[in-house]
């Protein structure tokens, strides 16, 4: 309810703090549900690797690492992400941010299907998170290009990259929720304490592997990029409010 009344409101504000006509735009809708299931895929890597990596070996399939050996087995996930910040500029320039998503996206699903193979060596996890890593930097970097090839240049920090921050906080959040209840309800007793099991890890593997693949479908009905420069093109009655605003700004000036 209180999202349809922020909506409602939105719509007859002069002016908003989102445009949800703006917003409603194919690249920009399919763009933003797109950041939804990519960052709801990347989350699963932070709540699955430490816990693996840190469940006894007596388990069967547990590293017995301690917090910090495993906090430094994921750290290679950021640090791909860094390193790969110049590849993914080139592959957007050479393709299109479009194909650079849809790239992450594969790739996150990839790292994830490994995942349900490789889980005997610690180096098989790290490798996993460099490889997700690698999907996540092909992937968030495409986003806010997407974003503003297809608003004005009036919302393109403020108002359309803020929405599509807000919609990959939402996927982490969800992701957060859901793979958690997996884990914490997938459980086996060792010792006499509750640990999530392997069935619970292979499920959380299977949910990241899966909604990258969905983020993949939905990228495909993101506009290329002839149609995002038509896209791109404000309308008549963005025109006119930007005419409007210029000659008001002169006037004050004159």
């Amino acid at each position: 309810m209180i999202l349809l009344a922020w909506g409602f409101w939105e719509l007859r504000t002069p002016s908003p703090l989102v445009d949800l006509r703006i917003s409603s735009r194919r690249q920009v809708l399919m763009t933003n549900l797109t950041s939804v299931i990519v960052g709801f895929a990347m989350y699963g890597m932070s709540l699955i690797i430490p816990q693996l990596l840190q469940a006894p070996k007596g388990t069967g399939y547990g590293f017995g690492q301690s917090m910090i050996v495993a906090g430094l087995c994921f750290a290679p996930f950021g640090i791909v992400m860094m390193l790969a910040s110049p590849v993914t500029a080139r592959l957007s320039a050479a393709f299109g941010s479009k194909v650079t998503l849809m790239m992450g996206a594969a790739t996150i699903s990839v790292g994830y299907g490994l995942g349900l193979v490789l889980m005997s060596e610690v180096w098989e996890i790290i490798s996993l998170a460099c490889i997700i890593g690698l999907g996540v930097a092909l992937a968030y970097a495409s986003m806010p290009a997407l974003i503003m090839a297809a608003v004005p240049a009036t919302e393109t920090a403020a108002a359309a990259n803020g929405l599509n921050t807000l919609m990959r906080s939402l996927g982490t959040s969800s992701s957060a929720a859901v793979v958690g209840v997996v884990l914490a309800h997938m459980t086996t007793t060792f010792e006499g304490v509750a640990l999530p099991s392997e069935s619970g890890f292979r499920l959380a593997f299977v949910l990241g592997a899966g909604s990258a693949l969905l983020a993949l479908l939905l990228a495909t009905f993101i506009p290329g990029r002839r149609a995002s420069a038509v896209v791109a093109v404000p309308s008549q009655r963005e025109t006119k409010a930007t005419a409007a605003e210029t000659g008001t700004v002169d006037a004050v000036q004159a």
